[in-house]
């Protein structure tokens, strides 16, 4: 009976959806997967905020549905794309319709999460949200954060690959995760989302990884005695407008359109940082051991991680291969 009534919200919303993007071009469905609590939420907070500077600086309104009132990611992709939903903050989604986009989860590749607001808020990220725009309809707006992605598990602390070995690790269903725990010694599981908790309770896997709020605020801690923060992949969300709206908008309209997305961008990461530093202190407190590998230990993650990963994704990229050594270069640059 739920799924049914979420169907037919969902339905009555994307019908609204198309008086909103003809009637006037005055109103903006925003749409995301995860809560609507700006506190705890990165995409939560970057709604709230980019409505707020909008709807305070020009004569457009927005209406937010959080937390997959209109669909998972990938639905949202495809409403944005017809100009069914006007914008959605999403993060894994975008590569699966701009695989060049997929270069961002190169494992080790940022180092801190400045150097990835430079590559993302400079250059690198301009070409890169216009290629996307090109290849899918989409405007990339800004960057926002989902965070850097941590091991967990239940047998050892994890300083190197080596302790790695003969360990079963949860990972999405994504081939890149598979590679990456692979190249790291693991033993990679795709296990869905949803199926995790039991995972690790029954011993199906031993650890898992996700970013720190993500581990903390779904009680993952309460299940794994062990949190390595080696930050192996940093996940960005993109703030994305279907392009026929955007174009259907007046000059001045565009203006607080991209300046409300930005603002919205750094608002996301900002609560996102404060959870994980948070929730890495509340983790610890609860028992769970949490160890921070040196830069040395990190280097050495990387050189088995990232061959694997980088191989993989040449294969899969072809033509579009040429987006991997251009991320490489803007770190090289945002690091000297």
């Amino acid at each position: 009976m739920r799924s049914i009534t979420k169907t037919l919200l969902a339905a009555t919303a994307l019908c609204g959806g198309l008086v909103a993007s003809t009637a006037g071009a005055q109103t903006l469905r925003v749409a995301h997967v995860d809560p609507d609590d700006w506190t705890g939420s990165k995409k939560g907070a970057a709604a709230q905020i980019f409505k707020n500077i909008v709807e305070s600086e020009s004569d457009m309104t927005v209406e937010i549905f959080p937390a997959g009132a209109l669909g998972n990611e990938d639905e949202l992709v495809a409403q944005v794309q017809d100009n069914l939903t006007q914008v959605a903050l999403i993060s894994g989604a975008m590569s699966k319709v701009c695989p060049a986009a997929s270069v961002l989860d190169i494992p080790y590749t940022f180092s801190s999460a400045t150097v990835a607001w430079d590559v993302l808020d400079g250059p690198f990220g301009d070409e890169l949200a216009q290629h996307c725009l090109e290849e899918t309809g989409l405007r990339t707006l800004a960057y926002g954060e989902t965070g850097f992605r941590n091991f967990t598990n239940n047998s050892r602390e994890i300083k190197s690959p080596d302790d790695m070995a003969g360990l079963k690790f949860r990972v999405q269903p994504i081939p890149l995760y598979v590679e990456m725990v692979k190249g790291l010694g693991g033993e990679p599981t795709p296990i869905a989302w949803t199926e995790l908790p039991n995972a690790l309770s029954t011993g199906v896997v031993d650890g898992q990884e996700n970013p720190v709020g993500v581990i903390y605020n779904n009680g993952l801690h309460k299940l794994q005695k062990y949190m390595t923060l080696d930050g192996h992949v940093y996940a960005a969300d993109f703030i994305v407008i279907s392009d026929e709206f955007y174009d259907m908008l007046e000059p001045a309209q565009q203006e607080v359109i991209r300046k409300a997305a930005r603002v919205a961008g750094t608002m996301g990461r900002a609560i996102q940082q404060w959870n994980t530093a948070e929730g890495v202190g509340k983790a610890q407190a609860e028992g769970m051991q949490v160890y921070a590998p040196t830069s040395d230990e990190i280097a050495a993650f990387a050189e088995k991680a990232q061959p694997a990963v980088v191989d993989y994704l040449r294969g899969e990229l072809g033509d579009d291969a040429e987006w991997i050594d251009r991320l490489q270069s803007a770190v090289a640059d945002a690091t000297q």
